[in-house]
């Protein structure tokens, strides 16, 4: 009997040998299941991809009934699995934890750049949606480990940092790693080893602060997509807070609309995005920001 179910789940433009080598090098004793999505089903749809992913866990679920489970998902595999627990909450007390290796859980902003009118274009359409609500309800009850790097400009050359952050989650963001290097990294065997070491419980909300307020209202923006901080510099601040955090924007030349929330540091706390089609809704909302006297 192994002592543990440990799911394992690739992601975008992959197949599940690199996934599979990852949980053989994590815990070669556990029950492994890493489905293979298929390199070019993992551009179309989401659902064939849930349901391959849902049968594999049914099945581990039923083989092995008095075992607890993990979760270790890199980039769409993690968005997938945020999906599934939040259509199967009845799977919740079999799972022991959740790592989640550069996954884009407030939206990928390649996604949308690919779809910026929300047609519906492959699974852009829906990589490019903000599941944070979905993962704080989850990881608010099973541990969350999230694994984030950085190489330039707070993104991970594919996921920005701020898009794979979720409240009650542990978060460890690794320095110099490539996304694609998430998946077999010695620092991410170390990381989520560290993790597993010891019993974990969910992490509390972030104290409330003018600052986390903000935040909260910023990521609940119409047509906000997290992005990386690379234009930070550029941008002019529209509003200071009381405890001296600042909300900022800038326009690209195409005019698509950013906005940046800063510390009262002048960190980049947030960085995020909307397109064309939201801007008059976009600009409405930080006036009614600005009134509301956070």
């Amino acid at each position: 009997m192994p002592s543990h179910i440990l799911f394992s789940q690739h992601g975008l433009t992959d197949t599940n040998c690199t996934m599979l080598a990852l949980a053989q090098r994590l815990a070669p004793q556990m029950h492994i299941v890493a489905p293979d999505l298929g390199y070019l089903r993992t551009l179309l749809h989401i659902e064939p991809l849930l349901q391959t992913i849902e049968a594999a866990a049914e099945e581990a679920f039923y083989a092995y009934p008095n075992c607890p489970a993990r979760i270790v998902a890199t980039s769409l595999g993690g968005v997938l699995w945020v999906e599934l627990l939040s259509r199967h909450r009845q799977w919740w007390p079999r799972i022991e934890s959740i790592v989640l290796l550069g996954a884009p859980i407030g939206g990928a902003d390649y996604a949308r750049l690919v779809d910026p009118l929300g047609l519906g274009i492959g699974i852009a359409k829906h990589l490019g949606q903000n599941r944070r609500p979905l993962a704080e309800a989850i990881a608010a009850t099973i541990p969350t480990l999230v694994i984030a790097s950085e190489t330039q400009d707070g993104r991970d050359g594919t996921v920005p940092i701020t898009a794979t952050r979720i409240n009650h989650a542990y978060f460890v963001c690794l320095s110099g790693v490539t996304h694609p290097q998430l998946r077999y990294h010695p620092k991410v065997v170390e990381t989520i080893r560290a993790f597993w070491a010891e019993p974990r419980s969910p992490l509390p909300a972030p104290e409330e602060t003018p600052l986390t307020r903000l935040l909260t209202q910023v990521r609940q923006l119409p047509g906000i997509t997290d992005t990386s901080t690379e234009h930070f510099p550029l941008a002019k601040v529209v509003y200071t807070l009381s405890d001296g955090s600042t909300l900022r924007c800038w326009k690209n030349l195409l005019g698509i609309d950013h906005v940046y929330v800063a510390n009262a540091q002048g960190q980049c706390e947030y960085a995020g995005f909307c397109g064309w089609i939201h801007s008059d809704s976009l600009h409405a909302a930080i006036a009614r920001l600005k009134q509301s006297g956070l």
